[in-house]
């Protein structure tokens, strides 16, 4: 048998990514994490340069500890999909294709109310892929994945909490309701 080409070997890629993503596997839904953690690191780098108003110092450093954190989660979850025999998105067309939050430049003319109330809608929205890729890996066998995904599900249950207490709510409130009018 001969060895496939570059070009073959990510037409492949594509096929079973394709394949994986109408019958949803464990590998399939993180990857659509992974997309989702792309885009939530640029919109946090954005809320980052232009957040304004008086608490523009606290929200710039929240939002660059929260850059942080996805960017590192980024990378440690696109490594598990690798050592768990998955294709992790990795250029920009699969985290726009694979993602499910969306950017928009004119985020950076709202008021810093409405940045961190997107910013915990976006959070709130991961959360809705993180709990279906634990409950698929673990009916997968996949330990390792589910547990990365029962932390990275800690850690945005706490973002979300620290951004909804800013804005006057708690827990879940004005997130789930919300999401009916979009």
């Amino acid at each position: 048998m001969s060895e496939l080409t570059p070009a073959q070997m990510w037409a492949k890629e594509q096929t079973q990514a394709d394949q994986d993503h109408h019958t949803p596997t464990a590998g399939a839904m993180t990857g659509h994490i992974v997309a989702n953690l792309e885009v939530l690191s640029h919109k946090l780098m954005q809320a980052s340069w232009y957040v304004t108003g008086l608490n523009r110092t606290a929200l710039r450093e929240l939002f660059a500890n929260q850059l942080q954190q996805a960017q590192t989660q980024l990378f440690e979850l696109g490594q598990v999909l690798i050592d768990e025999g998955e294709m992790a998105p990795s250029t920009a067309q699969e985290f726009a294709d694979y993602s499910m939050l969306e950017e928009a430049g004119e985020l950076k003319y709202e008021t810093a109310e409405r940045i961190v109330d997107q910013l915990a809608h976006d959070y709130y929205t991961e959360n809705l892929f993180v709990t279906r890729a634990i409950k698929l890996a673990e009916k997968e066998d996949r330990p390792v994945l589910a547990g990365y995904l029962t932390t990275l599900l800690g850690s945005n249950n706490h973002n979300i909490a620290e951004l909804q207490a800013m804005l006057g709510r708690f827990g879940l409130a004005g997130l789930e309701e919300e999401d009916d009018e979009d």
